[in-house]
């Protein structure tokens, strides 16, 4: 959308940094798939934030590379410590079942009513804005407690009262692209997480036996009562330790530099065996 403000420049080198299929969002602007094929020839590197992404992005620009969402592990690891109780948390019991980010049409609102009405028993914990839809249309019962926004630095005293976290995305063209970054940073925090089938969750996360996956109702309540007793597991604490020291925002920025640095070297310079 910045092409308006950007086409009379004459820059040495574009990178398009496609975090998500956006075109695909609510209330998304109608010229936004155009102006994109405008960028994806002006593009002399894209870079993808998931491998789904990747996969479309790649049919359509000749240098793509994926670039899954990484995490700051030292801040949310802060949730295996004991920390403060926020106050409009602490005065919800246990268990607790968590989730936070923006709460829009990518929510599966129907999932959680029907988990809240089946479970009586769980508190679900939402923490996040509502955006693009109706405050209205939100499931409502007495154990689930919407907390609002909150501030990046405030999320580990929020993980670390929570028992389990989740990934309650609906399955809608919204959802097809995305790669959560609350999933490494969920696990950073120590937490057992259950999703729904994201593609980017399933791959890598399921498959390494990280995260449990779960269609339907019935088998969220069944993946949830599975992950309250996860979290005594040192073998899978483990694993996932080993998996989140493989990545890091670092790590991806020096691949991303080291790939502009390439493409700005000049042809006729030798390149390294």
């Amino acid at each position: 959308m910045a092409l308006g403000k950007s086409r009379h420049l004459t820059p040495v080198l574009t990178v398009y940094d496609c975090m998500d299929e956006l075109a695909a969002f609510k209330f998304a602007p109608p010229k936004l798939r155009q102006l994109e094929q405008e960028l994806f020839q002006k593009a002399d590197l894209v870079f993808t934030g998931g491998q789904s992404l990747y996969e479309a992005k790649s049919l359509q620009h000749h240098d793509a590379h994926a670039f899954p969402s990484s995490i700051d592990k030292d801040h949310f690891g802060q949730a295996r410590t004991t920390l403060p109780e926020p106050a409009d948390q602490a005065r919800i019991a246990h268990p607790r079942v968590g989730f936070f980010g923006v709460i829009d049409e990518r929510l599966d609102l129907g999932l959680l009513g029907d988990l809240a009405a089946a479970h009586a028993e769980w508190q679900f914990v939402i923490i996040g804005p509502v955006v693009k839809i109706d405050p209205a249309d939100l499931p409502r019962s007495a154990n689930i407690h919407y907390l609002g926004g909150k501030d990046y630095q405030e999320l580990p005293a929020y993980l670390c009262g929570w028992d389990v976290a989740t990934l309650l995305f609906a399955d809608n063209d919204s959802t097809k692209f995305i790669s959560p970054t609350k999933t490494p940073e969920y696990l950073a925090a120590g937490k057992p997480v259950v999703s729904t089938p994201i593609r980017d969750v399933v791959r890598p996360y399921a498959e390494l036996n990280l995260v449990q996956i779960a269609s339907t109702a019935e088998e969220f309540g069944q993946a949830i009562a599975a992950a309250l007793l996860q979290k005594n597991d040192a073998d899978w604490q483990a694993r996932t330790d080993a998996y989140l020291g493989t990545i890091s925002w670092d790590l991806t920025w020096q691949k991303m530099a080291t790939l502009m640095q390439q493409r700005l070297r000049p042809k006729s310079q030798p390149q390294p065996n």
